[in-house]
Parts: C-alpha cells; structure tokens; sequence
C-alpha cells in the first residue's frame, strides 16, 4: 500500500459527521497534516455528496509492528491505542513511522504471576505486592508510555490483588497517566471497577456486570471499553455471548460512556485473533445491535475517545486538527453498515489505499 502527501486539496460537496448529524454539503480543505479553510491553490475534488467521518480511533489494539499501522490506516483507523506493545525499543522505532495510523500505547501492561497472560507476557511484567505496582509505573513512565495498563483476574486465577492493582491505579495518577485495567470476568470485573482506574476493557464472558458494578461507574466517570469482537470471538456458546451484550445494553443503560475498541491482535496464544482495522466496522455494528444509536457508535470510534484518552487534536472535522479523514458512501445513521463504503483516507493529510471490506 503507498500513501502520498497531499500539500493542499479541497474536497467540495461533502457532508460532515459532526458527532450528531450531517452537515449540509460543504468544503473540507486538508492543508499538508492539518484541516484548513482556505482552499485557494488548492486541487479540487467533488465528493458528490460523500459522508466524511473523523478518522477511526479503535480504543484497544495490540500492534505488532509498522505493518498494524498500515492495516490499520487502510480501513480508515487513523489512531490505534495500544494495551500491551514491548519492549521500548520497538515502540521508539513504530513512533517514528509516518503516513500510517498514529498511536498511543500502554507499552508493558502489569499481570500477576499466574493465569494466561503470564504465559506469553515477560517477568518483567509481574507485579505481587502495592511496591511492584509503583515500580512498574515508574519503569513504565521512564519508558515514555501513554497510559498504565493493568490485567485484573478474578480471585485465585493469578492475577495481581486488589491493593496492588489500587497501587498500580493511584501511582499512575501521581505521574498524571490514566489506566486502563483489563477484567473478563465477572468477579475480575468488579475488582477492576474497585480498583478506580479510568478505563475498563472487556467484559465478562461468565455472566454479566453487576448493577452496583454499573452504578459505581456511572458515579465515578469510569469508561468502559467493551470489545465485544473480541468478547464473542473467545467464546464457543451463545450463553457467553449473550452474556456480552447484555453487559454492553447495561452499561448504556446505566450512562457509563462507552469506546469502540476491538482487542485488534495477531498474538500467539491469544484466544480470538481480531483482524486489525477491519474488525473496527464489525464493533461499530455490535454497538448498535447492542442499543446504541449510529451517532453513537460514531461518536464511540471518534470523538469520545479522543476527549477521553487527552488527544485534542483529532476525533472531529474542524480547521486546526489533524487531517484524519474517512470519506465514504452511504448514510451511516441510518445504516451503520455504510462505513464499509469506503471511498477515501487521509491520515495526518497523508492519502491512504482503502483495503477491501467484506459485508
């Protein structure tokens, strides 16, 4: 896939997602990285009445090297937060990687010695007491990480307690990191909420979230991150999957915010590999299938996470931010669908091949 820079181009007669509806048709002028507004000089396009979305930002992604980037950004997922890329080395080299999706990434994220995740995580990444969970903050925070990423499991199934994964949470804060904490269960899932991280990914495939679970994240502003493809891909029976989207209707109707994250990964030993990029349209439709509108599995993809996750230059279609753009066709609230329409990309003012997406 090739990717070009475009030093100025107006896209004329195209209508905006601007996080509720669509705008009248209008200019989009992309200026070298950025929006602009003046489109003197500029080469023109006709969009023909095209919708342009902000680029996709898919909430959890694991990436394994510029080659995620690329397919990330070919099916218009123009920001990829990462939950567990190592060592610092190979985050230092993707960081310099241009043209493709941008990133932000938990780099190492904190486990306890037993369960899945020891199995391919380094020893490295094992905290047992409060004291491991500050050093691994801190080792982390040395690397030049976005965001601290810890894995809760339920009781007895080897993951960190309660008080290190409290630890991990507050340590993040005093450096001024949020966290993300990772829980799959139900037990593993109230532990997480406990924890008083800002973000939670997954839900449980055992059963389904608590409603005191749901009301304390509704009054203390946490965030969840359902991942419901990957959710669904683990699980054999449709007793789990049931399961998933209840959880997903739940949190809705509790008013805890909600980001389109998918778990995107090609890791051995993962249960569900998640295609990257593509898997983002998939999560899209399960949100609504789930109860969400349209605007507001948009918004979960685009806006949202980027207030969420402190990325204030991206997420919306205004003069100033980054010209991460997705031009498609098809109305996409009134079929969610339609964002496989794509006709164009842009990420960072950087014109991007789409990659074929299957219906």
């Amino acid at each position: 896939m090739n990717t070009a820079s475009a030093a100025k181009t107006a896209l004329n007669n195209v209508r905006v997602f601007d996080g509720r509806q669509l705008s009248a048709p209008c200019t989009v002028v992309i200026d070298g990285g950025v929006l602009g507004t003046d489109a003197r000089g500029a080469q023109e396009l006709d969009a023909a009445g095209a919708i342009a979305l902000p680029g996709l930002i898919d909430s959890h992604v694991h990436l394994h090297g510029a080659q995620t980037l690329e397919q990330l950004a070919s099916y218009g997922v123009t920001t990829g937060l990462d939950m567990a890329t190592w060592p610092a080395e190979l985050v230092a080299r993707l960081r310099k990687v241009t043209g493709y999706a941008d990133f932000r990434t938990a780099g190492l994220p904190a486990i306890g010695p037993g369960g899945m995740h020891a199995r391919f995580l380094p020893s490295e990444a094992v905290i047992r007491t409060p004291q491991d969970a500050r050093n691994h903050v801190a080792a982390r925070v040395a690397e030049g990480v976005d965001y601290i990423k810890g894995i809760a499991e339920a009781p007895g199934n080897g993951g960190p307690d309660s008080e290190s994964l409290r630890a991990l949470v507050t340590a993040a804060r005093a450096h001024g990191l949020k966290t993300v904490i990772h829980a799959a269960s139900v037990l593993a899932f109230t532990m997480a909420v406990d924890s008083g991280a800002d973000f939670l990914t997954h839900v449980p495939v055992d059963g389904v979230i608590a409603e005191s679970d749901l009301a304390r994240m509704a009054a203390a502003g946490q965030i969840a991150i359902p991942t419901i493809t990957m959710m669904e891909g683990a699980v054999a029976d449709k007793a789990s999957s049931a399961h998933v989207l209840k959880s997903v209707a739940g949190l809705h109707r509790a008013h805890v915010s909600v980001l389109a994250g998918t778990d995107a990964n090609s890791q051995p030993g993962s249960p569900f590999a998640v295609p990257h990029g593509e898997s983002l349209h998939h999560e899209l439709e399960r949100l609504v299938q789930a109860g969400a509108s349209a605007a507001e599995a948009l918004r979960a993809a685009t806006l949202l996470p980027a207030r969420a996750f402190g990325l204030t230059d991206r997420g919306a279609l205004a003069p100033g931010l980054r010209a991460d753009l997705v031009l498609i066709d098809g109305d996409p609230l009134a079929d969610i669908t339609a964002t496989r329409n794509i006709r164009s990309i842009w990420c960072g003012g950087h014109a991007v091949v789409p990659a074929p997406l299957r219906s």
